[in-house]
């Protein structure tokens, strides 16, 4: 059996609750994919995206529907240190990757405001562009529970927002395109304890500004999403269901007791029909 193979191995088995149910989960409960999609799975080069990878291959191996797969990995101008970890893994795990080159990190380097964000625009929409070129429908990102449940609180300490990342979203820039995120329901442990079990080593955060200090950091040197992996921590530490709920919590909105809400361009305030 080959290194790449004992490595796939171990996510339908010693990873199976953890890793592979969940995975199969949210794709089925959200709908993410459909008879004739054409996904291009974005690889990022990070232990989420390559694992989405692996689990996708298992999908297309053993499932019963039918569809295609592109494993797309943008280079925003990594270094080539970075750039070479991520084609010798996806050799390793025999992920068939297309790369295609951009100068995002180069163009963003000129941006005082918000970086982060506009990079991250930048390169959805590149991702989108690429991908609606090879006939793809839909991308795929490996954000996974953790991600979401920091989102909610992020939304909530920092934006004053009830809010959370959805499973999938349409395009509204690249009409017929639409976003998924078959990771939504697993946990970041669970995907850390299968890169050290098959002892792999991935990249990081590998962009330019966090090679160094970081534009991407606040005064004490730590990210908003850092604070919150933190908090939830130490949350977890005394009841352990609580990232549970907070990932509950936006499905289980009662709007009776909201004292307003958005919807589109329209928002609702309670005292609106309070009186009638």
């Amino acid at each position: 059996m080959e290194r790449f193979e004992e490595i796939e191995r171990t996510i339908i088995t010693k990873y199976r609750k953890k890793i592979w149910h969940k995975f199969i989960k949210g794709i089925q409960e959200y709908d993410m994919i459909q008879e004739g999609d054409k996904i291009a799975v974005c690889m990022s080069g990070g232990k989420d995206s390559m694992l989405m990878a692996k689990c996708f291959q298992e999908l297309l191996k053993h499932g019963k529907m039918n569809f295609e797969l592109v494993f797309l990995c943008m280079n925003p101008g990594y270094n080539e240190i970075n750039k070479q970890k991520i084609i010798a893994n996806s050799k390793l795990l025999n992920i068939p990757i297309t790369m295609f080159e951009t100068d995002i990190f180069d163009r963003v380097a000129t941006i005082i405001d918000h970086p982060c964000y506009v990079c991250a625009r930048m390169r959805r929409g590149h991702l989108y562009e690429k991908a609606k070129e090879l006939g793809c429908n839909k991308i795929a990102l490996g954000h996974h529970f953790d991600d979401v449940i920091e989102t909610i609180l992020m939304g909530m300490f920092y934006g004053a927002q009830m809010q959370t990342m959805m499973p999938k979203v349409r395009s509204t820039s690249h009409p017929g395109m639409e976003l998924i995120r078959p990771l939504y329901l697993v946990k970041e442990q669970d995907i850390i304890n299968w890169k050290e079990r098959n002892n792999l080593q991935f990249i990081q955060c590998a962009c330019r500004f966090t090679e160094h200090y970081t534009m991407c950091e606040n005064a004490d040197g730590a990210s908003k999403r850092e604070e919150m992996k933190k908090l939830i921590k130490e949350l977890r530490q005394v009841y352990s269901n609580i990232d549970m709920n907070i990932f509950r919590s936006a499905q289980n909105v009662n709007l009776d007791t909201i004292i307003s809400y958005r919807k589109g361009e329209y928002t609702h305030h309670f005292l609106d029909d309070y009186n009638k």
